[in-house]
């Protein structure tokens, strides 16, 4: 989904020389009186911060004067470079650069798909770093941790590892755009090197995973391995029997807004 830029958008230059690319960011302030953690958006692949949820998080924090930040990784929406150089270091990179850029305190990170997969990372990172923000809290709609080596490569076929070996790539048609996914070669190996689905992830948070049985992407088995690498963290998990990928329908909604409710509350 492509988006037109709104005019209160902020721009911010990440990566150096040749890998410079802006990344665009829409910020709601909290009110004066709000002190929770912000609400920060991390989309899935091919996604933008003005899908159904991106927009209905957005709601939520106005209506609880939350701050709520939202940003397009590169070669999404409407941030600069190409989506052929996206990797899930240089989209991590961006999501850290973007915490750093506007400073919130503490978070509640929700990550859509890949997105999923960059609030682990982020978390690792943030943890290492030993600095703010805090992360309160995760929600995790239908995440997608590691999908690169754990639900993409076990199904190329011949023709596709030939292409990635001759071209750097391979296309899948999309279920949601007439345009071909596409998954080159540094995607897939950089992927490896971001693998979380290796041992404990510690998140130091409590998490709560959102999960459709009918998700034809990520299956729900993926889900319940993810949460056997959660061990040391207070972690819910609701499954929506009728739920596809992208669970926006407006009972979906209700259940991520619920979730992200439950975190404030803790």
């Amino acid at each position: 989904m492509s988006a037109t830029a709104p005019s209160d958008l902020i721009r911010i230059p990440v990566g150096t020389a040749e890998t410079m690319r802006e990344i665009a960011i829409l910020v709601r302030p909290a009110s004066a009186s709000n002190d929770n953690a912000a609400f920060v958006w991390l989309g899935g692949y091919r996604s933008d911060m003005t899908g159904t949820k991106a927009v209905e998080l957005d709601a939520l924090a106005e209506t609880l004067g939350t701050e709520c930040i939202r940003f397009d990784y590169s070669g999404h929406g409407v941030s600069g470079g190409a989506f052929r150089d996206g990797t899930i270091s240089r989209w991590l990179e961006e999501a850290l650069a973007v915490l750093d850029h506007t400073k919130p305190k503490s978070v509640v990170l929700v990550g859509s798909s890949m997105g999923g997969w960059i609030a682990l990372r982020v978390a690792q990172e943030l943890k290492k770093r030993g600095a703010s923000p805090q992360v309160e809290g995760m929600v995790l709609i239908a995440p997608a941790p590691d999908f690169t080596g754990e639900l993409i490569e076990p199904h190329l076929t011949d023709e596709q590892r030939k292409s990635l070996a001759v071209n750097g790539y391979a296309e899948e048609p999309s279920e949601y755009s007439s345009e071909p996914d596409i998954y080159t070669r540094d995607l897939l190996e950089d992927g490896a090197r971001n693998r979380v689905l290796t041992g404990i992830i510690e998140t130091g948070c409590p998490v709560h995973i959102l999960q459709g049985m009918n998700d034809r992407d990520v299956p729900y088995e993926h889900a319940l391995k993810l949460m056997e690498f959660l061990p040391a963290d207070d972690v819910t998990l609701t499954l929506v029997r009728d739920g596809d990928h992208r669970l926006s329908r407006p009972q979906d909604i209700e259940k991520m807004r619920g979730a992200i409710m439950g975190l404030i509350n803790k």
